[in-house]
């Protein structure tokens, strides 16, 4: 798994190669931090225009009671940890970055709550990458598109197949269920062999290429 090393000061926050036109916020998992991830992103190269931030979880956590489909959810946690991703990117946006230029993403808890903002936010964003992960309170979305800014967003989707902890099953559900929120043709999901409740090579390249395609160099 990507980023273990528990000792690391939170959060962890890459600057651009040069003056920063972008952003990324990353949200990790539980158990994990953000040094590892901002290691993992480095290792592709992936910072001519965007300030990574990879923040940490315990503040915007929210408690998972089960992980089945019909599992009991913590509404409140899930709405207040939202709110304050939010709050990270009206930050950015007072530090110049348009939302537009804006990517959520996030692994595991943070991918789940990386998704739920996006789908209720105010802010228009440029995208998703949502990694092993679920869509939270999804009975509560509507069963056509959802209002808002965000109903064109671009979401890249990914999950191990042999994920233990969230299984692919999870991810199969969420990509369906997303590709009747927003755009269907926005929506990727890709899954990968022999990967459990972790990252791979594969997939990283997979997220430079979509932050990429979504964040292009501006003058």
């Amino acid at each position: 798994m990507c980023g273990n090393n528990m000792s690391a000061p939170l959060p962890a926050i890459v600057p651009a190669a040069r003056k920063a036109t972008a952003a990324v916020i990353f949200l990790h998992g539980l158990g994990d931090t953000g040094h590892g991830w901002a290691e993992a992103f480095a290792g592709i190269r992936m910072f001519p225009v965007f300030r990574l931030s990879i923040w940490n979880p315990e503040k915007k956590k929210f408690d998972i009671i089960g992980l089945s489909p019909d599992s009991l959810e913590d509404e409140t946690g899930i709405k207040q940890a939202a709110e304050n991703v939010k709050a990270l990117i009206d930050q950015e946006v007072k530090n110049g970055i348009p939302s537009n230029r804006i990517i959520l993403g996030g692994f595991s808890q943070g991918g789940a709550l990386s998704l739920y903002t996006a789908l209720t936010t105010q802010q228009k964003l440029a995208g998703v990458t949502a990694l092993s992960c679920w869509l939270p309170l999804r009975a509560s979305f509507p069963q056509g598109p959802i209002g808002g800014v965000n109903r064109d967003i671009s979401i890249l989707q990914c999950h191990g197949d042999l994920d233990p902890l969230v299984p692919l099953m999870f991810g199969s559900l969420t990509a369906e269920k997303l590709k009747t929120l927003v755009n269907p043709a926005n929506v990727t999901f890709r899954t990968y062999a022999g990967m459990m409740h972790s990252s791979c090579q594969q997939e990283m390249m997979d997220i430079k290429q979509f932050i990429d395609k979504l964040l292009p160099p501006v003058d």
